[in-house]
């Protein structure tokens, strides 16, 4: 179906068509962004593509979270929360928290296997190529999102030796050996 919607440009005059596909030709790591809500309840997970490190010493990340999101207020009022950097066959795991109009998070964690980080109260993904355990050090405006900026409090890489998941054109995919 063809996009109905009108075009709508900048002040410099790139559309967030134009902008939607250049950016689409960078290819990113896919995580999992987790949380629990205070004191002690539901889980809430995210998709994320929008995820870096910032700085070795002290160790940051920075993720970005779309503006009003529940992600986005939850770490407003929760300092703690998670990554699990996924692997290429989870795929599903990634598709599942990127849904619009999605099920509650209680459900979608409901058949995941996860521990519960010591640090954060957050869920690790089981089968992740990496996971992190931050707390908030800084939160910035950016147009229609959030950068968060966390700390990171605890990092574990599990052994195996299997490809990250990636995310290009639109679409998740596996890197070619």
């Amino acid at each position: 179906m063809p996009n109905t919607r009108p075009e709508t440009l900048h002040a410099e005059g790139v559309s967030e068509d134009e902008f939607r596909a250049a950016m689409s030709r960078l290819a990113a790591g896919v995580v999992l962004v987790t949380a629990q809500e205070p004191p002690f309840g539901e889980d809430v997970g995210m998709t994320a593509t929008a995820f870096m490190s910032v700085s070795l010493d002290p160790p940051l990340v920075l993720v970005s979270l779309r503006e009003g999101s529940r992600m986005d207020d939850l770490l407003a009022e929760q300092p703690l929360w998670a990554v699990s950097v996924l692997a290429e066959h989870q795929r599903q795991v990634a598709g599942r928290f990127a849904m619009k109009g999605r099920i509650s998070d209680r459900l979608l964690f409901a058949d995941l296997p996860y521990v519960r980080g010591e640090v954060s109260g957050a869920p690790l993904i089981g089968g992740a190529l990496a996971t992190l355990e931050c707390r908030t050090e800084s939160r910035t405006a950016a147009g229609d999102h959030t950068l968060v900026v966390g700390r990171v409090l605890s990092a574990s890489v599990p052994p195996g030796e299997t490809g990250p998941l990636a995310y290009f054109r639109g679409r998740y995919r596996q890197l070619g050996a």
